[in-house]
């Protein structure tokens, strides 16, 4: 199957790799021309792209602020298409990747838009994300800075930006044991399944096969009553996403990584729960089920009369 990298992103890879060896290889992620500092003043971090400030990194309680009662993790599993969307209060959805798609006309007001996958920007830059409302919250990893960035360097200007870095690959320094990471404050690590969960995305999170992992130790961050889920379907991944037709879907590895997926997430139910958050499945093929998230029918679209 044909990368969705560029021929230049493929081989910055290979150099990453050859340069730094394992320890440091995710550099690809941030070389050669991003660049993230503390910002003068404040908890901000200034983003630097090719040596030119191009804009500001927010702490994450300019999420937690934002939030109200209840979040929904929004996926763009098949079974968005049919769901009742207009249930959900404003600002109370993280979209996760093309569920950006549903702005404004089935979710007037995100709580935010989050991605972490470089590929999701070489794939749909001009589709989702070059004409993006300036005012929505984004969560960004630092491979998704970095090529947003490439295809636009002006993107970020005042723009509200909070970083996704990765807790055991973080940005400008060595891989971390997992073991080491166990010893940090407000992260809990499940040793057999080498599943992980952040309580402080300040520090990092753990990614685990679906940036809805990375997301969910977002929404524990801000401590809501209810955390819900609508398109994370993990299982029926080899279907047409919500927004693509049948023939024009492109590969997703999410059904290969429903195990690892699933160990994450249960664990940030387990933390979640102990912290008074009511988990809930809003999609009846969503795989949750198996990991005891139960089904609500709240998102149902109700049935339109005959005739």
């Amino acid at each position: 199957m044909a990368s969705d990298r560029p021929l230049h992103r493929r081989l910055w890879k290979l150099a990453a790799t050859l340069a730094y060896g394992r320890r440091r290889a995710h550099a690809y992620d941030w070389a050669p021309s991003l660049r993230i500092e503390p910002a003068p003043y404040g908890p901000e971090k200034t983003i630097l792209f090719k040596g030119r400030p191009v804009g500001t990194l927010l702490p994450p309680s300019a999420l937690s602020d934002l939030a109200g009662s209840d979040i929904t993790i929004v996926g763009s599993g098949p079974s968005v298409r049919d769901a009742d969307l207009q249930a959900l209060a404003d600002r109370s959805t993280l979209l996760l990747n093309g569920a950006i798609a549903l702005v404004p006309e089935r979710i007037a007001r995100p709580l935010a838009f989050v991605a972490e996958d470089e590929r999701f920007v070489y794939r749909h830059f001009p589709a989702f994300l070059a004409g993006l409302d300036r005012t929505i919250l984004c969560l960004l990893s630092v491979a998704v800075l970095r090529a947003v960035l490439e295809q636009d360097p002006d993107w970020l200007t005042d723009r509200p930006v909070i970083l996704i870095d990765n807790l055991l690959k973080p940005y400008g320094e060595n891989r971390r044991h997992l073991a080491d990471v166990a010893r940090m404050a407000a992260v809990t690590v499940d040793a057999p399944t080498r599943s992980g969960v952040s309580l402080d995305p300040g520090l990092g999170v753990f990614q685990g096969g679906s940036v809805a992992v990375s997301a969910l130790q977002f929404a524990l961050f801000c401590r809501p009553r209810v955390i819900g889920f609508i398109g994370i379907d993990i299982s029926n991944a080899a279907e047409p996403r919500f927004y693509e037709k049948p023939g024009e879907r492109v590969f997703s590895g999410v059904s290969e990584a429903e195990g690892r997926i699933l160990a994450h997430i249960r664990l940030a139910k387990k933390v979640g729960e102990a912290r008074g958050s009511l988990f809930v499945n809003y999609a009846p093929t969503s795989a949750l089920q198996k990991i005891g998230i139960p089904l609500s029918n709240r998102l149902v679209a109700p049935e339109q009369p005959a005739g």
